[in-house]
């Protein structure tokens, strides 16, 4: 049996290692377009210069698996035909393409590594006094706009926000997070972007799309784009392809690491049971909290009910960021050990 896994993102890693783990006779295939796993929740580190958010896969992926570099330009009728014009068939696939963030012209998607190493070189260049606009009021945006303050305090840093900054977050937890930007020095705005924006360098830290690949195969895809799948994460329109990660649409799910391990454990676990005979089970998870780091030395932790909803639970400082820190290798070292548990959805 021959498995392409699409994607090596926290949700294709994980299903891949996992596969190999528990299922037996399968030849597993990863497709990715580059030969390094990305941490997205490190890309804000890797625009800033405090950090990186790159790890060769050869040291995330089991030996048994076999890594192909390139992109999928179309999945076939169990065929992947990829940009170089190389066919790759299967029996089997699991589709973690994930996101694909773009930006208006002149900015700086925060959402990608190609991006976000561009962003990390025009902010070494930039002077002393230089203003940098950061736009979106979600988690992406608040680590990005505060780890830029604090790593190159020379700089003036604005977060732009059409909504509420933070507002997956509850009440004490936003005020908290105010309060941490605003000891950096950054000016939290409320406002819509436009192209007149003055600053010397926007980055765009709005990450709501995925990629077009499932939409240009045929795939039965959502208005979003992201594939359509039944309650064991098969594609209802070709239940060949199960689909884990950003680029699944299944409901009550936002985009995360928090969301993608799950999936893509589940993903795997479903395909190892069909290929030994036993019934698929239907995917459930719940979650568990939300965090936000504010720079190196501060994050913002804040708990939740399994159905995503904010509780009066949360703490900041440096406890939080040393407990966000280790949320961030447990979910790389999930990724490539392929050891994951998680909650059961709410009833």
């Amino acid at each position: 049996m021959k498995v392409v896994v699409i994607g090596a993102g926290y949700a294709g890693t994980i299903a891949a290692n996992r596969l190999v783990k528990k299922a037996a006779d399968v030849e597993v295939v990863v497709v990715n377009p580059r030969a390094d796993f990305v941490e997205r929740v490190r890309l804000h580190e890797h625009i800033a210069g405090s950090g990186t958010a790159l790890t060769p896969l050869t040291g995330m992926l089991d030996p048994r698996i076999r890594l192909v570099v390139g992109a999928v330009d179309k999945i076939g009728d169990g065929t992947l035909l990829l940009a170089d014009a190389t066919s790759l068939p299967f029996d089997r696939a699991i589709y973690a393409a994930g996101g694909a963030p773009t930006a208006p012209s002149g900015a700086y998607a925060v959402g990608t590594i190609e991006t976000a190493e561009s962003a990390r070189q025009a902010l070494a260049g930039l002077s002393d006094g230089a203003a940098v606009t950061v736009v979106g009021g979600g988690l992406t945006g608040i680590e990005t706009a505060a780890e830029v303050a604090e790593s190159l305090p020379g700089l003036r840093v604005r977060l732009l926000s059409e909504g509420e900054v933070g507002a997956s977050l509850g009440p004490g937890a936003r005020a908290r997070v105010r309060r941490e930007l605003e000891k950096l020095g950054v000016v939290v705005e409320r406002g819509r972007y436009t192209e007149d924006d003055g600053a010397d360098l926007v980055l765009w830290a709005v990450a709501n799309q995925v990629s077009d690949l499932a939409a240009r195969s045929g795939l039965a895809v959502d208005d979003a784009g992201r594939v359509l799948v039944d309650e064991f994460l098969r594609s209802v329109g070709d239940p060949r392809i199960l689909a884990v990660g950003d680029g699944a649409s299944v409901p009550g799910q936002r985009l995360s690491c928090q969301t993608a391990l799950p999936q893509g454990a589940h993903g795997a676990d479903n395909l190892a049971r069909e290929l030994e005979g036993t019934p698929m089970r239907a995917y459930s998870m719940g979650y568990t909290g939300q965090n936000v780091s504010i720079g190196r030395r501060s994050a913002v932790i804040q708990a939740a009910r399994r159905d995503d909803t904010p509780t009066r639970i949360r703490f900041g400082g440096r406890s939080a960021a040393l407990v966000k820190e280790q949320v961030c290798r447990m979910a790389k070292g999930a990724a490539r050990t392929a050891r994951y548990a998680w909650l059961p959805a709410p009833r």
